[in-house]
């Protein structure tokens, strides 16, 4: 980051809730579940494989006067190496070259062969390091992870609708310069076709925490809805807002999103009891010598590697989004334990007359005791519809679509989802909540 001022054994878990987060992308029953879009599948990415990676990447630092830095040695044979992994996988790879400070740098770009080219989601991250240290954390981790899930799509011979596209950026450390080169060297038209950019920056912190980036809410909601499924909580990513890649593909109107571990701030309290760890720096080898493979926290790094793929996966799978119109809250809201309830609302305009007899309640609920909740979605006028009501025993999180017949309601106004928890001990939060219109 620039310096400046097992997922298979939860697959079943989130298939519900990623039919939610691809849809907004691109008298009846009220506890009926919606039949909807099954996720799409990716594979568990190997933690082993993206170590290895690492290692490697050590190495070209330690032969090249400790570092893989812009302009160094080690930054040119950092590339060549993940080059040559990306060339043997069947991947059409360019080296773009552009000069900063007197000295050349380098972007790689690869390319995976199908895919619609005017639908094309990127996936990329920063390759140098600063010169003080090899940069295995920063950004040795984001890279490793995203040329696994390179390797990973060639493994499956993926055949997304929409085209793949990874980036590994040069000189970010010094100002983003690699990325903005990239993205203002893209004729407008090509620029148009990114629908996504979604980037990694550290990502293996050793005492991390679980930042998702907030600017797009179909990425951000894909990422949220992965750790929900493995009953991590996560936060919105704040400490490298501006500082990373995905600044330059922002200002330039592209949808980004991305994932974070945390660097030189400290860890609160709160954090620690959420997360684990010590109320000391997410990563205190940041920009520094110690910045190693011993740098590293393997759990971090294998949760965030298996977020790459399945956010790759399913959001390259080109679902159609079904008719309607959206309203979607993402903000997190706190359960109590055996407390009030909570809400998290929705304003709903530019609907005429009443609400339909299908209205589609999207509901993402992270909780370690599902029987503890009892859940109901509040129309304007105060009308209650109970969706769950203490089943599920000891089931967590609730990844789910209903359907309720509020025909009888007024569409327009807000539009409510209520949680109370009504038994101690087990806690949770609110991850989403979303209402679509036919």
């Amino acid at each position: 980051m620039k310096l400046s001022a097992r997922l298979s054994t939860r697959l079943s878990a989130l298939a519900g809730a990623s039919a939610l987060v691809l849809g907004a992308f691109a008298g009846a029953a009220p506890a009926t579940a919606a039949s909807g879009t099954a996720a799409v599948t990716p594979p568990d990415i190997s933690v082993t494989n993206v170590k290895q990676h690492l290692a490697d990447l050590q190495t070209i630092a330690t032969n090249n006067g400790g570092n893989r830095a812009h302009g160094r040695t080690g930054y040119k044979a950092s590339i060549d190496f993940v080059k040559a992994k990306l060339d043997a996988a069947g991947y059409t790879t360019t080296v773009q070259q552009f000069t900063y400070n007197g000295t050349t740098g380098y972007n790689l770009i690869a390319d995976w062969p199908g895919g619609d080219p005017n639908q094309v989601i990127m996936s990329g991250s920063h390759l140098d390091s600063v010169t003080s240290g090899p940069g295995i954390n920063d950004n040795g981790s984001g890279s490793a992870a995203i040329l696994e899930t390179a390797l990973a799509v060639s493994r499956a011979q993926l055949q997304p609708t929409k085209h793949l596209r990874f980036g590994w950026w040069g000189a970010e450390e010094l100002g983003l310069v690699g990325s903005k080169y990239y993205v203002n060297n893209l004729p407008t038209t090509e620029r148009s076709k990114i629908k996504g950019y979604l980037n990694f920056d550290m990502i293996g912190s050793p005492n991390p925490g679980y930042f998702v980036y907030d600017d797009d809410p179909t990425i951000e909601q894909t990422f949220k809805t992965y750790f929900a499924g493995l009953g991590v909580p996560t936060e919105i990513e704040t400490e490298g807002d501006g500082r990373s890649d995905h600044a330059s593909f922002k200002n330039v109107g592209i949808p980004v999103g991305g994932l974070f571990t945390g660097a030189s701030r400290v860890k609160t309290s709160a954090q620690v009891q959420k997360w684990g760890g010590t109320a000391t720096a997410f990563d205190r080898c940041y920009h520094s010598s110690c910045d190693t493979t011993a740098n590293i926290n393997d759990t971090a790094l294998d949760r965030n590697a298996d977020a790459i793929a399945y956010a790759v996966w399913n959001l390259s799978s080109g679902t159609t989004p079904p008719p309607g119109t959206v309203f979607e809250n993402t903000a997190d809201v706190s359960v109590p334990d055996n407390g009030t309830a909570v809400t998290s609302s929705v304003t709903v305009s530019g609907i005429s007359g009443n609400a339909p007899s299908n209205l589609s309640v999207g509901v993402n609920i992270v909780h370690t005791y599902i029987g503890d909740l009892v859940v109901d979605l509040v129309a304007p006028d105060g009308s209650v519809y109970n969706l769950h009501n203490r089943s599920g025993g000891s089931a967590d999180n609730i990844n789910q679509t209903y359907t309720v017949n509020a025909s009888s309601e007024v569409a327009n106004g807000v539009w409510s989802l209520r949680v109370q928890d009504k038994a101690a001990v087990d806690t949770g939060y609110i991850n989403s909540f979303k209402l679509t219109f036919p």
